[in-house]
């Protein structure tokens, strides 16, 4: 059953002769004809009498017709639910990233992105690179923000091959000492600088804290790692209360002046966006990897 065949039935219907209806569809009296018995041989029912006033619905042709005009309404709910779409005005966006992206770096896009589409739903969710990217593999988040290189375990490894990455930004990672801490007036740090010295780091197994263990291996020195968390504002308010110098992304502090740099092998990493790239992208999801720039 087509489409062209219930609104040519309809339009009969309402015209209640053969020419009116061929005249409202724009089309020949001869195709208005071939369309309604071929609506007529599908269902195995007269639908209309013919008559010599015009054409009268018989019990079957009213019964079908509510049927049909409730099929085709549905159908143009459903295409103003895809116009709507693609004006952005509803649909949801599923967004995976670690601390850094969802506390500093997201939230002022999102923003101007609701006041663009309030109708957008937005579901963020603060996690690894690693779980974003598996959650963008499985179809649970429709972006993910990673830092690079991806890593992934063995078993999820032949699905690195469906992504698409977008780099985004470059981020530095500083150091924050407490009061009074002997690297407290200065500027920049050398790694010799942190030998035994305690540390509060990011958890162990994120991106982040494997770019820090690598350089403290490269340097060859040993820190005291007096506690692991996943939140940059709580490590940030440890070091602030004495408990250890620590680690935070650039975007964490309140001015390009503060934390220290490190001056024989800086902490730089990249982020990047992903998507499935064997899949169709929402309008949401595309237009907010154009609003990130």
């Amino acid at each position: 059953m087509e489409l062209t065949q219930l609104k040519t039935f309809l339009a009969i219907a309402r015209e209640g002769h053969m020419t009116r209806a061929a005249d409202r569809l724009h089309l020949t009296q001869p195709a208005v004809s071939a369309q309604l018995s071929k609506l007529e041989d599908e269902l195995g029912q007269q639908l209309f009498d013919r008559t010599p006033k015009g054409m009268v619905l018989t019990e079957a042709g009213e019964t079908f017709r509510g049927y049909a005009q409730e099929a085709l309404a549905r159908l143009e709910d459903g295409q103003m639910a895809l116009d709507e779409l693609i004006g952005l005005q509803r649909g949801s966006l599923a967004v995976g990233g670690g601390a850094t992206a969802t506390t500093y770096l997201l939230p002022p896009i999102l923003g101007r992105f609701h006041e663009e589409h309030p109708g957008i739903r937005f579901f963020v969710r603060e996690q690894s690179s690693q779980q974003s990217v598996i959650d963008v593999l499985a179809g649970q988040l429709d972006l993910g923000i990673v830092t690079l290189p991806i890593t992934l375990p063995a078993e999820s490894r032949d699905g690195t091959e469906k992504l698409e990455l977008v780099e985004w930004v470059e981020d530095e990672l500083r150091l924050i000492v407490p009061p009074d801490h002997p690297l407290d007036s200065r500027d920049s740090f050398e790694w010799t600088d942190l030998h035994e010295q305690p540390l509060v780091l990011f958890e162990a197994g994120s991106a982040v804290r494997g770019i820090i263990d690598d350089r403290i291996d490269a340097a060859g020195i040993d820190v005291d790692i007096v506690m692991e968390l996943r939140a940059i504002e709580s490590i940030k308010q440890m070091v602030a209360q004495g408990i250890g110098a620590g680690f935070v992304s650039q975007f964490a502090l309140d001015s390009p002046q503060e934390g220290l740099r490190c001056v024989d092998n800086p902490i730089r990493r990249r982020l990047a966006v992903i998507y499935r790239g064997d899949r169709t992208q929402s309008p949401a999801a595309r237009a907010f990897v154009e609003m990130m720039g």
